[in-house]
Parts: C-alpha cells; sequence; structure tokens
C-alpha cells in the first residue's frame, strides 16, 4: 500500500497581482452578452476540440436553486451545437434531493434539465482516473458512465462556495466529476472522522484540484471551459433555496482551453470590479483560503495563470480584466430568468 504523507501548500488566503505571476500567456474569450447567443458565440470560439460523443458537465443545482444557469440558453445550445450530447452530473455526498439517484432525477424534472439525456454517471457504479503527480492521490473515483464520453465540455456556474471560496470550473469537475460515495469522501473526508466535511482550506483545494486533474488528462486534448457569471451568490448551486442573496453584479461569459487561465480570469475581474463590486465574494474566497486552488493548478502544470483576454464583443480587441469591467456598475440586477428566487427575494 503507497501511504502518503503530504503537507498542505500555503497562501489560499492571498490574491496574487497579475504583475507578480510569471510564465507563458493563455487566450481567454470574454463576451458581456449574457443570453443563449453570447453562450454559442462564446461556445464557438473553444469547440473545436470537441469530438465523438461530448459530455457536458454543469451544476444543475438541488431543487428550485435560484442561481443555476439559465435552462433556456443551455438547452439553445444543445439543441443547435451538441444535439447528440449529454449532461453528466453526479449525486452528492450530503443528504440532499440529489442524494440518491430517484431524488436526483426528480429534482432535474423540478429545475428543468428534462429537455436532453441527463447522465447520472455514478448511477450504475465506479471507475478510477489515476492522478499524475498528485501528492494526496495516485487515482480518483468517479462516476463509472464517465468513460463512456470522448470530449467534455464544462459548462461552469462561476460563484462562491462554502468551503471551496468559490467554484468556477475547478470545482465544476474536480467535485463535480468524483462520485457521491467514494471520490467525494476522499476530497472532503479525514479516514475515520466522524466529521464528513473535516478537510478544509489548503488541503481541501489541492485534493479537489487533483481530482480535477484526474478528469482532464482523462479527456485531453478534448476537454474546454466556458465559465457562466451571473448570479454570483456567495453561496454554491448546492446551497439551492438556502443560497445567500445575489450581491454580486453580473459580468459575461469567460471561456478558454486552459482551465487555469479560466478561473483565473474570472478571479481577477471580480478582484477589478468597480466600486467594491465584488467584495462580499473575494471576502468568502480568501476566508476559505480558495485562492489555493489556482495557485496549486499552476504548480501541477494544468495551464496558465497569464492570459490574454479577447473581447468578442469588440472585433476580438486584446483587454486587461480592469478594462472587461470598467463599465458594470456595482449593483446586482436581476433578470428574467430568474425562476426560483430564493432569499434572492422575500
Amino acid at each position: 500500500m503507497n501511504m502518503k504523507f503530504p503537507v498542505p501548500g500555503t497562501g489560499g488566503d492571498r490574491y496574487v497581482p497579475y504583475e507578480e505571476r510569471t510564465g507563458e500567456e493563455s487566450v481567454v474569450f470574454f463576451t458581456r452578452d449574457l443570453s443563449e447567443e453570447g453562450l454559442k458565440k462564446i461556445y464557438d470560439r473553444v469547440s473545436s476540440v470537441l469530438e465523438g460523443k461530448v459530455a457536458v458537465k454543469l451544476h444543475t443545482g438541488e431543487a428550485e436553486g435560484p442561481n443555476i444557469i439559465p435552462r433556456p440558453w443551455v438547452k439553445e445550445l444543445l439543441a443547435s451545437r451538441l444535439p447528440d450530447a449529454n449532461i453528466v452530473e453526479t449525486n452528492t455526498y450530503y443528504e440532499g434531493s440529489r442524494y440518491t439517484t430517484e431524488a436526483h432525477r426528480e429534482s432535474l424534472k423540478i429545475n428543468g434539465w428534462d429537455f436532453c439525456p441527463v447522465d447520472i454517471t455514478d448511477e450504475d457504479g465506479v471507475a478510477t482516473l489515476p492522478v499524475k503527480d498528485g501528492k494526496w492521490f495516485d487515482e480518483m473515483h468517479v462516476g463509472k458512465n464517465l468513460l463512456n464520453y470522448d470530449s467534455l465540455l464544462a459548462l461552469t456556474h462561476f460563484k462562491g462556495h462554502a468551503m471551496g471560496g468559490f467554484g468556477g470550473s475547478n470545482k465544476n469537475i474536480g467535485i463535480g466529476c468524483a462520485d457521491g460515495r467514494i471520490g467525494k469522501k476522499e476530497i472532503h473526508t479525514v479516514l475515520g472522522s466522524d466529521n464528513m466535511w473535516s478537510i478544509a482550506e489548503e488541503e481541501f483545494m489541492e485534493r479537489m484540484t487533483e481530482s480535477t486533474k484526474a478528469t482532464i488528462d482523462h479527456f485531453a486534448p478534448h476537454v474546454c471551459y466556458i465559465n457562466t457569471m451571473r448570479n454570483m451568490s456567495v453561496s454554491c448551486d448546492c446551497e439551492g433555496k438556502e443560497a445567500e442573496p445575489v450581491v454580486v453584479p453580473d459580468v459575461g461569459f469567460i471561456a478558454s482551453l486552459d482551465i487555469l487561465a479560466a478561473d483565473q480570469a474570472c478571479m481577477d475581474i471580480i478582484y477589478n470590479l468597480p466600486e467594491g463590486g465584488g467584495k462580499a465574494l473575494i471576502e468568502r474566497v480568501e476566508t476559505r483560503h480558495g485562492l489555493r486552488q489556482l495557485t496549486y493548478m499552476k504548480e501541477l502544470g494544468m495551464g496558465n495563470d497569464r492570459y490574454t483576454i479577447i473581447d468578442i464583443d469588440n472585433d476580438d480587441a486584446v483587454i486587461t480584466a480592469a478594462e472587461a469591467v470598467k463599465d458594470v456598475k456595482p449593483v446586482w440586477v436581476p433578470d428574467r430568468y430568474n425562476t426560483f428566487w430564493g432569499k434572492n427575494k422575500h
């Protein structure tokens, strides 16, 4: 038995400014157009790597979750671009409305995800994927059916998270593809502990990131990432109706072939929102040491934390994170897709 006794890294509560980073730059695409058309436009910039049977990994949310990606946007994307794709999910580790496959399928109906096949990938058991160069894991348990696909589109709702600080593409894949009984337990719980959430801060970020690496290494190079910066509560969609009200303003879509660049660009945008518009989310991220997700992805060679933003709204102009949001007002304005309000409306 391979016994590992690793030590977590540090610095998950410290934001590293762009000018302090080193290394190559990746390409990130950006649009402010939060709509069906905006999603299709940005998808077209990164979709060339997808082939064969495509898995679309998104967070379908607890029943009546108010902040999930609008279903009409995803329905239109799949109908026009990915007619043979499946949404993929896994059951949850905690006992909520997606804990069992039966309950999960009922929640999918409630939330409107019944317009295409949804593959709950751990419904038929688990599979293992190797974790290359991991310090916590040699392998990660994922839903068995995930291995039935040739390509992966991570279509992520970027938001806060109670333990991760933020949930971007890394969290969507690392937690969302790990199966509900073994993989998620390996990430969240100290062996033998009665506290299922006994792993936190930097160690949690590192375990989650190694889980992500197992999945994206499996699909590479046929994997791409779209982050949706809308309804960014400090709470994850796993909190459903109990999610904290949204206070961070909507921004747009970020997409890349580089998972680190995608998540890093989103965090840079949050830190650059005018008039402290990102304050609530920044506090959530730093108090949970969530920035370790980014530095550990870089240490594992998963991507670059430097990037070029291509503004597809303005003739592919090259812009900075600050320029992307210079006109954003520091107030969240709900849109017509807020079908479930939760705490957003009393």
